[in-house]
């Protein structure tokens, strides 16, 4: 057999098996036409033999004879191990046989290993070494879900993190790393959230950087978008003051948190959210299940989440469900805002959602709008709430807070000092200073003790 022939039909088959398996002929052509072929019986034990010595699998190969011209069946079976041809990775997709290279290669052996990504273990990493921040948001939040009882959250972070099935041969799963440790870009570069405010595609007004672990991400993200860059529309039922925004809040929550557990962070790229007057896009790279397309999310299907250990965090902290109705939830909040559809694009390894706004409706974030507000007027330059910035200086933070929210930090946190505010909230220590003013200027909260070593008191 001709190298050049041996290589087209071992390339072809291992394609099959590290898919779904399939059917070719030889002495076929592509119109389905017998054309024959000559030494038929030969190469019906020949196959058989080459393909078991070069990719270590079986195949079944049958001979047919139609108006006497012989030609041959070959049906391979899908594999449950990686299959490699020459050191290459072959793999069937529809018509289109290609070579899985990098990420894809990457993904592709640890899901024939049964491994996803978020279940490998991170060396040299403790729980020493965590803050207990992200532990405590969690314990709240899965009690307030009913989806944990008091009983199973009275226990160390350690206990908590293998209860939660995070720790594995006494190593920290990535999962546990990007939920509950403080700097998971120090392992994972990319793993954050970047909010812009667009006033064209190819101009923007200004954006934000959300970074920490997973579980405060989710808030923090949800939180930014609708008191920053949403301004909602203000009208009275008798005295009763409503407040209507452009976009369903439960439809952006749903999407933002299955952004979070269905994202491919192996790619190092953040979840973008782009916002505009009249749109708003969040988009993720991500890896859907083999065979699956935007029809197979549009209908009912199964929950097959990309990281597991990180949605069924997601999912004891009450943000998600685990049956595969995130679509579902997103669309059914949207018609219940009498608002458009959203408009899903796949491509090949991300996927974008698109939400219209409602009719009518109008964002705050005209730049003329955030300067009149609140805020301070560099928010016109780009803000990346980097975890790592100083948090003395100005270039680089969010200059946002509502005060009720610092009063809030500080009932648990008395002993905070301005720097622990500012990095808590991801905003400049002049944004903390100013609200600190404030609230002792109308007598809210007083100081106790000097700046080191005292405490803040709420006083009404």
């Amino acid at each position: 057999m001709e190298n050049n022939i041996k290589d087209d039909y071992l390339k072809c088959i291992c394609g099959f098996a590290n898919a779904h398996g399939g059917t070719f002929y030889i002495g076929k052509n592509d119109n389905g036409e017998v054309t024959g072929i000559k030494n038929a019986r030969m190469l019906l034990e020949d196959i058989p033999a080459m393909v078991r010595d070069e990719l270590g699998i079986s195949v079944n190969v049958n001979l047919f004879t139609h108006e006497n011209k012989d030609y041959l069946e070959i049906v391979t079976l899908p594999c449950s191990f990686p299959v490699s041809y020459k050191g290459e990775y072959h793999y069937r997709s529809g018509s289109t046989r290609q070579v899985l290279k990098g990420v894809a290669l990457t993904q592709f052996i640890l899901q024939k290993t049964g491994i996803t990504w978020d279940s490998t273990a991170i060396e040299n990493l403790c729980i020493d070494d965590f803050l207990g921040e992200s532990f405590d948001i969690f314990r709240q939040q899965a009690l307030l879900s009913n989806r944990m009882d008091q009983k199973d959250l009275n226990i160390s972070n350690a206990q908590l993190l293998d209860s939660l099935g995070l720790i594995k041969e006494g190593k920290i799963l990535k999962a546990g790393m990007m939920l509950f440790y403080q700097k998971p870009e120090r392992y994972v570069p990319g793993s954050y959230i970047k909010i812009g405010y667009f006033k064209s595609d190819s101009e923007i007004s200004y954006m934000d950087e959300i970074h920490g672990p997973l579980i405060i991400q989710a808030a923090r993200t949800i939180d930014l978008i609708f008191t920053k860059y949403l301004k909602a529309n203000i009208s009275y039922d008798g005295v009763t003051r409503i407040e209507t925004y452009p976009f369903p809040k439960a439809a952006i929550r749903e999407a933002v948190y299955n952004a979070i557990v269905h994202k491919n962070y192996a790619i190092q790229i953040p979840i973008q959210i782009s916002v505009y007057k009249d749109k708003l896009y969040i988009s993720n790279d991500c890896i859907l299940p083999s065979g699956w397309t935007i029809e197979t999310l549009m209908v009912k299907h199964r929950s097959k989440p990309f990281n597991p250990n990180i949605a069924n965090v997601f999912f004891r902290a009450g943000f998600i469900e685990t049956w595969g109705r995130g679509i579902e939830k997103i669309c059914k909040a949207c018609r219940e805002f009498k608002t458009e559809l959203p408009e899903f694009t796949l491509y090949p390894e991300e996927i974008m959602i698109k939400f219209n706004a409602l009719k009518n409706s109008k964002l705050s974030c005209d730049l003329n709008d955030v300067i009149n507000t609140d805020m301070n007027t560099d928010t016109n330059t780009d803000m990346n709430t980097d975890m790592n910035t100083d948090m003395n200086t100005d270039t680089n933070a969010s200059s946002y807070l509502k005060e009720d929210q610092l009063l809030e930090y500080l009932k648990t946190h008395a002993d905070a000092t301005q720097n622990d505010m500012a990095l808590h909230f991801n905003v400049t220590k002049r944004t903390i200073e100013r609200n600190i003013n404030t609230l002792k200027k109308e007598n809210i909260i007083v100081r106790v003790g000097n700046n080191r070593k005292g405490v803040w008191k709420i006083v009404k």
